[in-house]
């Protein structure tokens, strides 16, 4: 299919490396990732028109700013970030887009950054990877606290979409991968940390204080979908303080999307779009970390309606982002 977009696709600064470095230095592909991070026009250009997506909106890569304990240097990295994608963006408009990086450290330099990234960069939204650490490196915060709620509060007013993208959990929480360190990260880890994140959002209540939000899970809504039935059914039987007016499973189904980012399984697939309906669902690719050919041809050659290619394809992002393309 010619005309893709994608949605999780990643780019990084030298200086927001030093946690991958650290973790994937020893994998054999690091290196060439690490080279497609830094890059914007080159490799990715040609890999995007070889596989026929014509856009990409392109986000800082995990944990990047989120790990970032001092303030303020959170609140600087996240605006040179935000200033060179802009500058990637102006020279090839029809084919980049942009999230924002946010420093959610602070939840009103988070709604600044973002104000700004939206009005005065043309962004399209946001993608933060996760809970946010501050002050010391013990330290996980989830956006359902209450000082959150006046960026959600204006997030919801620009009527664009949030991506709530995983990282990994820190060395200091993680026992149970202890001596398991092939499910500490992306394999499992990642789902682990996204979809409790959402799920804790729902269950603050978030959604029906500001019913227009809308969250966007990667990875086939991060295990999610195949957990619905049971989160309701559970929950029903044993509420445990539970108390929003409609189950887990509404929220899910009025409030997020879901795309094809590195999960390139068609049982999974089919079964995700059955749960969530196909206008909630967009394809991604996830790159660098997942190859643009696999994962394009695999969607490509899946059998599906020509429709419902192309809204998963491509129309549903339109609409989602208000993307103004030829």
């Amino acid at each position: 299919m010619q005309g893709k977009i994608a949605l999780e696709e990643h780019f990084a600064l030298e200086d927001t490396l030093a946690d991958l470095d650290k973790r994937l230095s020893g994998a054999d592909t690091w290196s060439d990732t690490r080279r497609r991070l830094l890059d914007t026009r080159d490799i990715r250009l040609a890999e995007m028109d070889k596989n026929g997506i014509e856009l990409v909106i392109l986000s800082h890569t995990a944990p990047g700013i989120q790990e970032i304990l001092d303030v303020k240097e959170a609140i600087e990295l996240s605006m040179r970030a935000n200033d060179l994608l802009a500058e990637e963006i102006a020279l090839h408009p029809d084919r980049f887009a942009g999230f924002a990086a946010l420093p959610m450290q602070d939840p009103d330099a988070a709604i600044t950054e973002l104000t700004r990234c939206i009005k005065d960069l043309g962004f399209k939204g946001a993608l933060v990877n996760g809970f946010t650490q501050k002050d010391v490196a013990d330290s996980v915060i989830y956006y359902d606290l209450p000082e959150y709620r006046p960026f959600w509060a204006a997030l919801e007013e620009f009527d664009l979409p949030f991506y709530m993208h995983p990282r990994t959990i820190i060395a200091e929480r993680a026992q149970a991968y202890e001596g398991h360190p092939w499910l500490y990260s992306s394999a499992w880890g990642f789902s682990v940390e996204a979809s409790i994140h959402s799920l804790r959002l729902i269950g603050s209540g978030l959604f029906d204080d500001h019913p227009k939000l809308q969250i966007i899970l990667g990875h086939l809504g991060e295990r999610i979908p195949f957990d619905m039935w049971r989160l309701d059914h559970r929950i029903k039987r044993q509420p445990s303080g539970y108390t929003r007016p409609h189950p887990m499973s509404y929220y899910l189904k009025n409030n997020f999307h879901m795309t094809t980012s590195g999960n390139f399984y068609g049982p999974a697939f089919e079964f995700t779009v059955n749960e969530m309906g196909v206008e909630r669902m967009m394809f991604s690719v996830d790159y660098p970390f997942e190859d643009t050919t696999e994962g394009a041809t695999w969607f490509d050659e899946m059998e599906m309606p020509k429709d419902m290619r192309l809204k998963i394809g491509r129309t549903n992002a339109v609409e989602l982002f208000k993307l103004e393309l030829k």
